[in-house]
């Protein structure tokens, strides 16, 4: 294959993303984007690079006038008594995909994948996920929740097809 032509490229980077084994992650049916708002304490994760230590970790969402997600995303690193951080991601939610479908824009143009790919009829437990399986979080409307619930959801992460041996629980203390 001649790579030096635009086509030719094109045509390898269609083949390399289309050749990907790994199953796509199931969203939830359908998501109330308003009733999704508010705080949810993360219960457990794979943890990305800069919550790794996160103590009394909080993400919390509100709609924005432009119809974007402001969202806060505070914890104590290291301990309870460690550094606020404070990061702002803007969400933005895809159409035609009932409310389960973010992007999750750290730093422009960048828009993360955020994948709700579970969220009870009550709205007092989630599971974010991501297609590359690299990054996960399990969260609750309380710091804390019983732990048959706990593992319950543990096995919702597993049967996504998540490697659990890196899954961690955030130490929550309120």
């Amino acid at each position: 294959m001649n790579l030096t032509r635009p086509l030719g490229l094109a045509t390898l980077l269609v083949m390399l993303t289309g050749c990907s084994t790994t199953p796509a992650i199931p969203v939830a049916p359908k998501v109330d984007v308003e009733r999704f708002m508010g705080d949810w304490y993360v219960i457990a994760n794979i943890p990305t690079a800069p919550e790794r230590g996160a103590h009394n970790a909080v993400e919390s969402y509100r709609i924005d006038r432009d119809g974007s997600i402001a969202t806060t995303f505070t914890f104590r690193q290291g301990a309870f008594d460690g550094p606020e951080k404070v990061m702002r991601p803007r969400g933005f939610v895809r159409e035609g995909t009932n409310g389960a479908v973010w992007g999750m824009q750290f730093v422009w143009p960048v828009k993360a994948e955020y994948l709700i790919a579970h969220v009870d009829a009550d709205y007092t437990e989630t599971i974010i996920a991501r297609s590359r399986r690299d990054y996960v979080w399990i969260m609750a409307r309380t710091p804390e929740i019983p732990q048959a619930d706990f593992e319950r959801l543990r096995g919702k992460v597993a049967d996504l097809g998540y490697d659990m041996s890196r899954l961690e629980k955030v130490p929550q203390r309120w």
